[in-house]
């Protein structure tokens, strides 16, 4: 086949190889082979109900049905608990092979990359939003609904539209205490929460390419707060290193490396010179309400509440970086603080390089692995009229707690500093 003949981008290139097709092109309907179907401890039990409709007595593939209990583990009430047996005697009863609970699992997408489960090149769907993070490893991912969820757990295939291109491209170097989350609040704050609906946003420039895989992780997993189908960074020697070094034996697929041609077809490309970004704050009630560093501590917005972890900053980078932050300073008397890191491998090292001990002596808790409060769950719901600076995706209304409470987004630099000021603030103040 001929690049200029049918030139894609990097998203079409993985569907067409998925579809067993010589090439895709926007906005094509195809049926795909999926390499990963992944569920939670909401979503699963859904999912789990479809499959049983169907009638099927045993998943497409064993290796490839994924359920890790996240969202309400340790189970909070006797409803939780209940939707945690369903995945638990479900991944009994069908003997898949990657087993995760209390001890075990993790928050699901810093988990599956970490343990190898995804790679690069994949086809990945999960009945979760924030599917969309492991598009860092060259992967094309996706949430999809729990009733398609299950019909793939049975089938192994499901269709797609083929979502066109938005290019984003970052060059330059950050300034200090900008990271990839005020990169990608900058962007989402600029085309808005509708910006790039059922679109791929494929990240790339310098910036990128010297970024870490946390870092990437965080970008793409909130490409769907910008309405994309899935964000996308094409793998790369970073990308290679870490794939090396995943610990999953029983389980290994060779990584699948596309690139998009030169020729390829966007709907638009966005440039931005990021070293002119600053540090940004997302205002409720929507991720789109950004406002800079200086013009947030302008507002003096008192707080009551840091959370700093979930899906999108809960990595070892980013309890480094709260560490940092907390050396030889207090928490504010008026603040509570809770740190919730991704996995156990996670806290693990957090122990070992002394992060932990650095933050509890600050003022600090610190939680199992669990989503918590980034969905209203358990483990910090908030108050009528509280407020909270959180590193979380998503500052709806009512999204962790009361309807009048209210939460800003930042990053795990702004969270922390935040905490030690006592409002919403910069590391330069303190």
């Amino acid at each position: 086949m001929s690049e200029n003949k049918h030139p894609m981008t990097i998203t079409e290139k993985i569907f067409a190889h998925h579809a067993k097709k010589d090439y895709v092109k926007a906005n094509d309907l195809i049926e795909a082979n999926v390499d990963i179907t992944l569920a939670n401890d909401i979503t699963g039990p859904i999912a789990i109900e479809v499959f049983e409709k169907i009638g099927m007595e045993s998943v497409f593939d064993k290796s490839r049905v994924v359920l890790v209990p996240d969202h309400f583990v340790p189970n909070k009430d006797i409803k939780s608990a209940i939707q945690a047996k369903i995945l638990r005697d479900f991944t009994k009863k069908q003997n898949l092979l990657h087993k995760f609970d209390v001890g075990t699992m993790g928050i699901e997408h810093a988990l599956l990359p970490e343990k190898g489960i995804v790679t690069a090149g994949d086809l990945i769907i999960g009945a979760d939003s924030h599917t969309c993070t492991y598009g860092a490893l060259g992967a094309f991912s996706t949430g999809v609904g729990s009733t398609d969820l299950g019909c793939t757990m049975a089938s192994g295939s499901t269709w797609f539209k083929v979502p066109p291109s938005i290019k984003v491209v970052f060059n330059g170097k950050l300034k200090p205490y900008v990271t990839a989350k005020d990169l990608i609040l900058h962007l989402i704050g600029d085309i808005g929460v509708d910006g790039a609906l059922y679109k791929a946003l494929e990240f790339s420039g310098d910036t990128i390419e010297n970024m870490d895989m946390d870092g990437r992780f965080t970008i793409c997993n909130m490409a769907i707060e910008a309405g994309a189908k899935n964000g996308i960074i094409a793998a790369d020697n970073i990308t290679k290193e870490y794939l090396k070094n995943r610990p999953n034996k029983e389980y290994y697929r060779e990584p699948r490396f596309f690139y998009s041609d030169e020729n390829a077809e966007y709907e638009k490309i966005i440039e931005y010179d990021a070293s002119k970004i600053e540090p940004v704050v997302s205002y409720p009630h929507l991720p789109e309400n950004t406002k800079t560093i200086t013009d947030a501590i302008k507002d003096n917005i008192k707080i009551n509440q840091v959370v700093i972890g979930s899906c999108t900053n809960g990595r070892l980078e980013d309890i480094k970086a709260t560490a940092e932050i907390f050396k030889n300073r207090k928490v504010h008397p008026d603040v509570r603080v809770i740190v919730f890191p991704a996995t156990q491998e996670i806290i693990l090292k957090s122990i070992e390089l002394g992060y932990y001990q650095t933050i509890i002596e600050a003022g600090a808790a610190i939680s199992t692995p669990t989503c918590g409060p980034c969905l209203g769950g358990h483990c910090g719901i908030l108050a009528p009229n509280e407020v909270c600076i959180s590193t979380t995706n998503r500052n709806f209304v009512g999204r962790m707690g009361h309807t009048d409470s209210k939460i800003y987004l930042a990053s795990p630099y702004t969270a922390a500093a935040s905490a030690i000021l006592g409002r919403i603030g910069s590391v330069e103040e303190l």
